[in-house]
């Protein structure tokens, strides 16, 4: 017998020493009780949490509403999302319980940014599916990541692309760099003059990030950038380091620099710092195919989104149908499109 109930403050489960014990085994920042609370108060998310109980230990999905629909608990912030098992426990049945529980809440569940290499995303397509939901998981978003394999940064920094290695030889002696690993009001002011003078658009949530700062230098996780070029702030990149990986959050460079590349010397200087002092595992450049990310790191992970529809909805039906529509009248657009330009490159 597997139990599926919904909480909306995991504070209130202290007492619970399973579902606290699971909590406290996070390993990254996105599984964290704190990460999903900076969401909910800095970026208006809505949580709901499923925890699924069985003979041999729990599942927790954390999740947000939107609308009369459910989706993963994250952001432009999260770099994956998936769910918390207690280790040991079988992960099929919990999750086939709590599929087929949503569905007495929800007609659409909507799940991105599921890893694969864990085997996430086809676990929780299997249960949906089970559970009589209509599934699509797709790829739909890529992770780089560099494997460190114990090797020095000198050691890597040898293989990297000749381009790089050239800017980084001759660039190096104007950009000085330093790596703070604490919080400090004057270098949190630099990374966000940085930020609004770089070709970044304009900051979802500067306060989350300034509490996920200020919270990841008091457990000493935080690796926080500044690169200046005649004493003033020019690049600044935020890292996080924890459980043997780097994860890099954000980074930019003002425009006014670019031709001194501080951004390319800084991110040097932080690859130095984790590989030959803090000797990760794995470093983790989050999602998105920029062309930069090639660079430095050597392999890439795809993410996954999965959509789970329940068949007995009305809603579910009107969608698909939609769906087919748009699919059979995209030939037809195209043909009229392509008629169009035909006509105006005629002669008259």
């Amino acid at each position: 017998m597997i139990a599926v109930e919904y909480l909306r403050d995991l504070r209130k489960v202290s007492a619970d020493d399973t579902l606290s014990d699971l909590l406290a085994r996070a390993a990254a920042p996105f599984d964290r009780t704190e990460w999903w609370e900076r969401l909910q108060r800095y970026c208006d998310l809505d949580p709901i949490f499923v925890v699924a109980r069985g003979r041999d230990g729990l599942a927790l999905l954390p999740l947000q509403t939107q609308g009369d629909n459910l989706s993963a608990l994250a952001n432009w912030y999260t770099f994956r999302w998936k769910p918390l098992i207690t280790p040991g426990a079988n992960p099929a049945p919990l999750l086939e319980a709590i599929a087929r529980d949503l569905g007495r809440r929800t007609w659409r569940v909507s799940l991105p940014l599921l890893p694969e290499e864990d085997g996430t995303g086809s676990s929780l397509t299997r249960a949906f599916r089970r559970a009589g939901w209509i599934t699509r998981c797709v790829s739909h978003d890529s992770n780089h990541i560099l494997r460190v394999m114990g090797r020095s940064y000198a050691d890597y920094v040898a293989g990297r692309p000749g381009p790089l290695r050239t800017t980084l030889r001759r660039k190096s002696g104007r950009v000085g760099c330093v790596v703070h690993t604490r919080f400090a009001e004057e270098v949190w002011s630099a990374y966000e003059a940085v930020y609004r003078d770089s070709w970044k658009p304009e900051e979802g949530s500067p306060d989350f990030l300034r509490a996920f700062a200020e919270a990841e230098s008091c457990e000493g996780r935080l690796r926080l950038g500044i690169a200046t070029i005649d004493g003033e702030p020019a690049a600044a990149q935020l890292w996080t380091v924890e459980n043997g990986t780097a994860y890099i959050h954000k980074l930019a460079h003002r425009e006014t620099a670019r031709k001194a590349s501080p951004g390319t010397i800084l991110s040097a200087a932080l690859f130095a710092h984790v590989m030959d002092q803090d000797r990760v595992d794995l470093i983790d450049f989050g999602t998105g195919n920029d062309a930069y990310k090639a660079d430095w790191m050597e392999d890439v992970r795809p993410r996954y989104h999965l959509v789970a529809l329940r068949t007995t909805s009305p809603r579910t039906w009107w969608h698909l149908a939609r769906a087919a529509s748009a699919r059979l009248a995209k030939p037809g657009r195209r043909r009229l499109a392509r008629l169009r330009l035909a006509r105006r490159a005629s002669p008259r």
